[in-house]
């Protein structure tokens, strides 16, 4: 009986590079809008009108092309969206053919445009790649799906362009995958295990169990993890190649699910709460494709997981929790686990391993989503160069970042009664979050960047497909070829 769950990684189409065109393949080409102020005659193919439109589609009658996809003004982002277009229309032309008793063709070629250079292409490959894909659960045979493009054109240097652009799409692909699986499989031990699995072979892994995390004091985690049946994890990701001058440290928050704890979420919600470890996905994914492009920086990723669960065994609010290292937490609202298993994972990572730059990835505050809606991650950082540097690499990827105030009017609020620090304390709910994260991270350089809103969606756009997005992944392998 087949295995109704998605492989992961997924497996992404091929992007080819050639010279000319195969005779007999399907062909698409790509086409501008005319701008606004310019009056020029309608572009017609085979009696059909062209808009040359930013994603715009259209089926033409075979006059060299079966499709033509809008770029609209050009830009490089618009080649993305137009690339993830157009195979949505290949792959819904594929399936249409074989429902229809025709051959299934399995190759495109798309013709470059002469003007297209190496950020038109990059931009362009993530669009193919990503806005194809899929994540089902089912027993029945896949659809079918285009396997191959070939982009023709004369710049044989953009094989390079490409080859690159796939890692940062697999990265992408990959936090999707993870964030998309559901938790009845999506265990701690689960998701810490498939890290090992997929890690690939340069980078050593090491899964810390519930044991060795009680034995080294990680408060916040096992408070977290406490209430549910299945224990526990951190996992140790090390990526460590020769001569690197540098040491980036990431955090992603791996709740494989959570209700709220005690402070119980509302139902209509809870269960988008699979993709809760979205920034611990984002981390695996990303250790993973700077390893595969084997960029000259150190890096080491931390992944706390845990299932923030409803028992007699939960933590509660109001407990005082000690983290790795001795602090201590006033616990004032359960569903405010993310920062908990953050916490122990900054400390440790940072007395462990020394890092020179420190990032946080999480889905951590609602309020993040209310402040900058569901494409743009949040970017809280204590040093101006290193958030510049997140919010440039985000650019170069497709990704969008705005800096967040740390604004220190509101650290006093951290600041504890019955301990040293106060888990939920009043004030702006994603601001305050960060804050408390500072506490745990030494003085270094550090980005918390705040994923809740982008790392999921309900509806296409660009590249994105409904469910996890896999926002993040690509900002932070960009980030490490920028530290190098």
């Amino acid at each position: 009986m087949r295995n109704p769950l998605p492989p992961v990684p997924t497996s992404l189409l091929d992007i080819e590079v050639a010279g000319d065109l195969r005779r007999g393949a399907p062909t698409a080409r790509l086409v501008t809008a005319p701008a606004d102020d310019v009056e020029s005659e309608p572009l017609e193919i085979g009696g059909v009108r062209i808009t040359g439109k930013a994603g715009d589609v259209q089926t033409v009658p075979d006059d060299g092309a079966r499709w033509v996809a809008g770029l609209g003004d050009g830009e490089p982002k618009q080649y993305r969206k137009a690339g993830a277009a157009l195979v949505r229309a290949v792959n819904a032309a594929l399936a249409d053919d074989v429902d229809h008793g025709g051959k299934a063709f399995r190759a495109v070629q798309l013709v470059l445009p002469e003007e297209a250079a190496a950020e038109h292409v990059t931009e362009l490959a993530l669009g193919l790649l990503l806005g194809g894909y899929r994540f089902k659960v089912t027993g029945e045979d896949p659809s079918p799906s285009v396997r191959t493009v070939r982009l023709v054109t004369g710049d044989t240097a953009f094989g390079d362009v490409v080859s690159r652009a796939s890692a940062l799409a697999a990265a992408t692909a990959l936090t999707r995958d993870l964030a998309n699986m559901p938790s009845n499989v999506k265990t701690p031990a689960w998701l810490a295990d498939t890290a090992a699995r997929v890690a690939g072979p340069r980078v050593e892994v090491t899964v810390r169990d519930e044991k060795w995390l009680a034995a080294q004091g990680f408060g916040g985690v096992l408070a977290v993890g406490g209430g549910s049946a299945r224990p526990p994890r951190l996992v140790e990701l090390a990526y460590r190649p020769q001569g690197a001058s540098r040491h980036l440290l990431l955090v992603g928050k791996g709740i494989t699910f959570d209700t709220g704890g005690l402070s119980i979420k509302p139902a209509d919600g809870m269960h988008l709460m699979r993709t809760d470890m979205a920034g611990g996905a984002a981390v695996i994914a990303a250790i993973r494709a700077i390893a595969s492009l084997g960029l000259p920086v150190r890096v080491t990723a931390l992944v706390p997981c845990a299932e923030n669960h409803v028992s007699g065994s939960s933590y509660r609010p109001g407990d005082i929790v000690r983290h790795y290292g001795g602090k201590t937490t006033e616990v004032g609202n359960t569903d405010a686990e993310g920062r908990m298993v953050l916490a122990d994972a900054l400390a440790y990572g940072i007395r462990r391993f020394s890092p020179d730059y420190v990032v946080d990835a999480a889905t951590l505050t609602g309020a993040m989503k209310v402040s900058l809606g569901l494409r743009t991650g949040g970017l809280f950082a204590s040093d101006s160069s290193l958030a510049a540097s997140v919010i440039e690499a985000g650019a170069r990827v497709g990704e969008k970042w705005w800096r967040m105030p740390l604004v220190e009017d509101y650290a006093e609020n951290v600041r504890g009664e019955f301990g040293d620090v106060r888990q939920t304390p009043g004030g702006p709910g994603g601001i305050t979050a960060a804050l408390f994260l500072r506490e745990f991270t030494s003085g270094l350089p550090w980005a918390h960047l705040d994923i809740a809103g982008p790392a999921r969606s309900e509806k296409i756009y660009d590249e994105v497909v409904p469910g996890a997005t896999g926002f993040a992944a690509r900002t932070l392998v960009e980030l490490a070829a920028s530290l190098a």
